[in-house]
């Protein structure tokens, strides 16, 4: 199924932002973001600021954007309401917030982190209540000296701050939402207890219930419980999340993270449609929007799992028919992605072989290592299971590069990842060439690695689970127990997983025909 979409052009988006100023009634300075469009509402936020009480309203709406992650379009408003009250610190504040992304991958960038900066120090100077002067400087804790530390220490000042800032002001919802963020943002990677994201969770549970549509309430909470121990907990706030928020991208997106989760992959696929639908119609400044491409990386995804190969290739053909696309770092995992899990979920493990890096050619793939190393492990396993040897030798080579790179700039989290691809094609190669015992040894060793970690908020299932590769290799030397044991492993982080699936009833059909001494349909 082709995704049909109609882009809107830039002048109506700049009559919808008329249409917002011109709204002209007030309470107190503090209103909800959803009196301001009854035609686009964003969910309710009510934060009292000391700004002019023209930009009242518009404020609250860039705060519920915020909320949203939609930082581009949050952004933007935030720099309306400058233009209309200059002296409006908080939302000079808003642009800081909108530049670190607390749970993307990697650090901002230089020039992120010189407009956040040079934004705080603005609204440091400006007059503002008590309350928004304690918001300043929560936000000041990640930018103040950034040059000098490194970006998780830069997290933990943010996080101690907003923490304090909950703790002075309880009954704040934003508070109460942004303290949860930046724990979900410092939760380790390796902590399979999930114990900062059940602390963030209760706290965002609380704050569901006492305000029960704020953003915050929806989005953080889904993030909190992203994980395989808790992701039922969230399913109900999960197919909440479009009532308050019916035109926003990421908003109709972040169910399906839950969705994955539980491997419900008719409402992974039906949520990434009304997603990338939605993203198409808000482009970024003309180009393709970052929420566009992660839709359509989870609509392949779940359209994969069900076997429907030609709705998955035709979603991927209109992704790659796209023009030019917004860079960042979910732009390129996605576009890497779905162009991978194509051949690879299909086991077309020579076309795999065959897939080219860095597609499209326009994109800037150098800024984004990691995703480039999926190509290189895509193509490499591709070339391994199809006896092209030549080239397995080449995209290890290319992934040890990758991963050095990676190293150096003290990326614990994609280094592991990338060691865990490389070390996969290296098992699948060994398996080739015969030497059984070696290959078992890697691949143990790569699932190991793999499983160290945690899935990242970027995608959705790792591009071919090693545990999952783990257990084709077992299967194929007939281990059938030990073929069955990795799947399920596989399955109690991705439940669902089709290959999983399929691999786990070969195992046990083997198993039933070696019990019963078998040999018809054996």
């Amino acid at each position: 199924m082709i995704i049909r979409i109609r882009v809107f052009p830039r002048t109506a988006i700049a009559c919808l932002l008329l249409s917002i100023f011109s709204i002209s009634v007030f309470v107190s300075g503090s209103v909800t973001a959803k009196d301001n469009d009854q035609s686009n509402p964003v969910g309710e936020v009510s934060f009292t600021t000391s700004c002019n009480e023209a930009v009242a309203l518009s404020f609250n709406r860039a705060l519920a954007k915020l909320h949203h992650m939609m930082y581009v379009q949050a952004e933007e408003e935030f720099r309306a309401v400058i233009n209309i009250d200059p002296e409006c610190a908080m939302a000079y504040w808003g642009i800081a917030m909108t530049r670190f992304h607390p749970l993307w991958s990697g650090r901002p960038s230089d020039k992120d982190l010189r407009v956040g900066e040079d934004a705080i120090t603005k609204a440091k100077k400006l007059m503002s209540s008590k309350h928004e002067a304690d918001y300043i400087a929560a936000t000041d804790a990640f930018y103040r000296d950034w040059q000098a530390r490194d970006h998780r220490t830069r997290l933990a000042d943010w996080e101690s701050a907003q923490l304090k800032l909950q703790q002075k002001y309880p009954d704040d919802p934003d508070a109460v939402a942004f303290a949860a963020l930046a724990r979900l943002a410092t939760a380790p990677k390796k902590d399979k207890t999930y114990s900062q994201q059940r602390v963030a969770g209760q706290a965002l549970e609380a704050l569901h219930e006492r305000h029960p549509k704020h953003p915050g309430g929806f989005h953080y909470l889904i993030h909190a419980y992203d994980n395989p121990v808790l992701a039922a907990r969230a399913e109900d706030v999960a197919r909440g999340y479009a009532d308050i928020a019916p035109d926003v991208p990421h908003a109709l997106h972040m169910p399906s993270h839950i969705f994955v989760r539980l491997g419900l992959w008719p409402d992974v696929v039906d949520w990434n449609i009304r997603s990338a639908q939605a993203a198409a119609r808000q482009p970024v400044n003309d180009m393709v929007s970052k929420h566009y491409v992660h839709a359509i990386d989870y609509l392949v995804y779940g359209y994969l799992q069900q076997a429907q190969h030609q709705r998955a290739l035709d979603a991927l053909d209109e992704l790659l028919a796209k023009g030019t696309f917004e860079p960042s770092f979910p732009t390129a995992y996605g576009l890497a992605a779905a162009q991978a899990r194509y051949p690879l979920e299909r086991e077309h493990w020579a076309d795999a072989a065959k897939l080219r890096s860095k597609v499209p050619a326009t994109f800037n793939w150098d800024a984004f290592p990691a995703v480039v190393a999926i190509t290189e492990f895509a193509r490499g396993l591709g070339a391994a299971r199809s006896g092209n040897d030549d080239v397995a030798r080449d995209a290890i080579s290319q992934l040890d590069k990758l991963h050095d790179d990676l190293t150096k700039k003290g990326d614990q989290y994609w280094s592991v990842l990338v060691d865990s691809q490389r070390t996969s094609v290296a098992a699948w190669l060994a398996f080739a060439q015969g030497q059984h015992d070696r290959a078992l040894v890697q691949m143990l060793k790569a699932a190991d690695l793999e499983d160290s970690l945690d899935k990242h908020p970027v995608t959705p299932g790792s591009v071919l689970p090693a545990r999952e590769l783990l257990g084709d290799m077992l299967l194929a030397l007939d281990r059938h127990s030990e073929a069955l044991d990795a799947y399920n492993q596989a399955m109690a982080t991705s439940p669902n997983r089709l290959r999983s699936l399929r691999g786990a009833s070969s195992a046990n059909e083997a198993l039933a025909c070696i019990k019963g001494n078998l040999t018809e349909n054996c």
